[in-house]
């Protein structure tokens, strides 16, 4: 019997596929997959999962960012986030606690959202 047994990729919308890709490649510096390079996407990998930035207009549909938030891991949030910061990346607000993880909130130049993640409470 068929079954789902993991996430292909997860779609981030562009409306300029060249400033998305240098703003994953250059600012997050997330390694593109090579078979992307010189295409009008690109995709990055990252573990299991798969960051996949395109335009939906090619498939025929209309432009909307993403209303929730991609968490990226980190092992070091304030670290991360100060990399970040220098490298022109402004964050909604202060590194949020919630007393199992960090996570500090900001968007790529699409708007769409973004959070640095990282969990401080080993899992049971």
């Amino acid at each position: 019997m068929p079954s789902i047994t993991r996430i292909d990729f997860v779609p981030i919308p562009t409306q300029d596929a060249d400033r998305a890709r240098a703003f994953y490649r250059d600012v997050l510096r997330l390694d593109e997959d090579a078979h992307t390079v010189g295409k009008p996407f690109s995709e990055f990998s990252l573990g299991d999962t798969t960051l996949s930035v395109w335009d939906p207009t090619s498939a025929g549909r209309e432009f909307q960012a993403n209303t929730n938030a991609i968490a990226l891991h980190t092992d070091d949030v304030a670290g991360m986030r100060e990399e970040l910061e220098g490298r022109g990346v402004a964050f909604f607000a202060p590194t949020f606690d919630t007393g199992v993880c960090h996570m500090a909130f900001f968007a790529d130049p699409d708007g769409n959202p973004l959070m640095l993640h990282g969990r401080h409470v080993p899992r049971d």
